[in-house]
């Protein structure tokens, strides 16, 4: 069994016990989930809201929905219980976004948008420009996102915000640079450092 397989059938396993009415497997079950559903909210935080918006408050706003709401969920899949959980925190960033005018109305076509998680998708996307099997594709080729999730999560600041823009926002490097202030080539170094990082980490998090 795969490590996708693996960890999903442990999600939808937990997902069972809690529509039992196991309290114990409904906490574990959002714990597992909160870096997925933090990482999400952070892509869609845009730097001009941030100021406004502290993504730790959509991510309690969208898993205390999503615990009160979870006899409303008529999904049997990891990818569908992932989806519903994307819809709540999309419903909550766009309840945000309503309440200024003007720039951040202008501005909300711009996010990346949340799409429904297949089989052998992932929130992160391969670099065009990755020649080889580098620590780039070895780590965006991982089909697991709530493992990766938790592999970000354990990153500092600085790598987390630069595989947030490259690999998951799609910036250029010149638009990464320009968000983080620095050089081309800096922002180039620190996202492939960043990367080797994730993927001991993720290494890490499948041994767990």
């Amino acid at each position: 069994m795969s490590d996708f397989e693996s960890n999903g059938s442990v999600l939808i396993e937990l997902l069972d016990r809690a529509r039992n009415g196991d309290d114990g497997a409904r906490d574990e079950l959002f714990d597992r989930c909160r870096n997925y559903v933090s990482l999400l909210a952070r892509v869609h935080i845009e730097s001009w809201l941030q100021a406004k918006v502290d993504p730790s408050d959509l991510v309690q706003q969208t898993l205390l929905e999503a615990y009160r709401g979870m006899g409303g969920f008529q999904g049997q899949s990891e990818g569908e219980w992932l989806a519903w959980l994307k819809q709540i925190l999309k419903n909550n960033v766009t309840d945000y976004i309503r309440r200024y005018k003007g720039t951040a109305k202008r501005r909300i076509q711009r996010e990346v948008p949340i799409e429904a998680p297949r089989h052998g998708s992932s929130l992160f996307r391969m670099d065009p420009s990755d020649p080889g099997e580098t620590p780039s594709q070895l780590v965006m080729q991982h089909e697991n996102e709530i493992q990766l999730a938790e592999a970000v999560s354990r990153l500092d600041e600085d790598y987390q915000e630069v595989i947030l823009l490259r690999n998951v926002q799609r910036l250029s490097f010149n638009e990464v640079a320009e968000r983080m202030d620095r050089s081309r080539p800096a922002a180039q170094m620190l996202w492939l450092r960043a990367l080797k990082k994730l993927k001991v980490h993720l290494q890490d998090v499948e041994g767990a």
